[in-house]
């Protein structure tokens, strides 16, 4: 692989490098909130208590067929498995990032659930 030496390099001008380092305006970059009100997402606390419970139910399934308990072939828990592994895990940590932000805990709000 060829690399390129000769490449010579300038100086940024004078007004590139005043607007990164705060010559009076700001950069609109690092504005950005997630949400700006401490209001409680209701539908994106709703989904997550139903991904949790879906999962659940999908986790104890695959749990009960595997085991044989249940009718069924054990290839078949593998899937459900599967699927209650993938709507698990959102919904638990939605659900623990509502559940802290409920209970005051530090570094937890209700402005980091994403809101439907």
């Amino acid at each position: 692989m060829a690399s390129r030496r000769n490449i010579r390099y300038s100086n940024l001008d004078v007004d590139d490098d005043d607007y990164y380092n705060n010559g009076g305006r700001e950069d609109p970059r690092f504005n950005y909130s997630l949400n700006p009100s401490n209001e409680i997402p209701w539908k994106s606390i709703a989904l997550a208590l139903f991904l949790l419970s879906i999962g659940s139910g999908l986790l104890f399934l695959a749990f009960f067929i595997y085991t044989g308990h249940m009718g069924g072939e054990p290839y078949q828990a593998y899937g459900m498995l599967g699927l209650g592994i993938l709507t698990f895990l959102p919904g638990f940590y939605e659900t623990r990032v509502a559940y802290y932000s409920w209970r005051g805990a530090q570094g937890y709000s209700f402005r980091s659930i994403p809101e439907y």
